[in-house]
């Protein structure tokens, strides 16, 4: 157990960033299943609605560090690929 003023201090600190990027994950996971879900079964306009929001709520994640900025990029990437193949398929 920590003794000092400022060890107790930065437990706290952590339990707050913890639970703070917990919550930024679960949010960017969340765009990511309703972009998902909107691709498979929504509309074109939808779907890309979907992707405009996960789009922001990646790069906002990765700006926080909660995530590499590559990973939000290469996430990106794969969206804007189900994307176009829902547009090219035509549904």
């Amino acid at each position: 157990m920590a003794h000092t003023l400022s060890s107790k201090k930065r437990i706290r600190q952590n339990a707050k960033r913890h639970a703070r990027n917990r919550w930024r994950l679960r949010t960017m996971r969340g765009a990511l299943k309703e972009f998902m879900t909107q691709a498979q079964h929504g509309s074109y306009a939808e779907a890309e609605g979907a992707f405009r929001t996960a789009c922001k709520v990646l790069d906002r994640t990765a700006q926080k560090g909660v995530i590499h900025k590559n990973q939000a990029a290469r996430r990106k990437s794969r969206l804007s690929a189900r994307l176009l193949a829902k547009k090219q398929s035509g549904k």
